[in-house]
């Protein structure tokens, strides 16, 4: 079982349960997947870009990703409906754990000028949204074989009903929230 699961279980679901006053260990918000995806509008230029985008978030998730396609055509950004655009991928059960505890504890200390995430981006429905400008924080990228450093966001999705809710099961678990 992942470290972090074993935390949630055994810390964060008591806490949870107090603080809000659930009666069932079952009521108590937890994580159900986190999604990693990168948008690329310069392939429109450049589709290799696209190849290096999938080996990268491979790397980083321990998943293969998906290719993400135009759904429109816009002629002022010279796209075309069904032009590879962006790469993502989405980390459930054991992945989505490990994957958590990467991000918490090595990558975002790695982040230069690193005081902490922004304690407002949530969305109303209890899920978090992150943005990393530079994808080469995360330990598995070897800064000298990439090309081009990219962005990337990463969206934790979580059961709880309100953003409070949220906002305390991602701070028991070691998510650096700025004060």
């Amino acid at each position: 079982m992942p470290w972090l699961k074993e935390v949630y279980q055994k810390e964060c679901v008591p806490k949870l349960m107090e603080k809000f006053g659930y009666k069932n260990p079952m009521e108590v918000p937890r994580l159900e997947k986190i999604v990693l995806n990168m948008g690329l509008g310069e392939a429109i230029q450049n589709p290799k870009i696209i190849d290096s985008a999938m080996a990268e978030l491979g790397m980083i998730a321990g998943q293969r990703p998906v290719i993400r396609r135009a759904k429109k055509s816009i002629a002022a950004f010279k796209l075309r409906a069904g032009m590879p655009i962006g790469v993502s991928v989405t980390l459930r059960k054991g992945r989505m754990w490990d994957f958590l505890t990467k991000l918490i504890h090595v990558a975002l200390p790695r982040v230069r000028d690193f005081r902490g995430v922004s304690p407002h981006s949530f969305d109303g429905r209890g899920n978090y949204t992150l943005g990393v400008k530079e994808h080469i924080i995360f330990p598995e990228v070897d800064y000298n074989t990439i090309d081009k450093v990219k962005g990337m966001n990463v969206t934790i999705v979580t059961t709880a009903e309100t953003d409070e809710e949220a906002k305390e099961l991602l701070t028991l678990l070691g998510m650096p929230f700025k004060r």
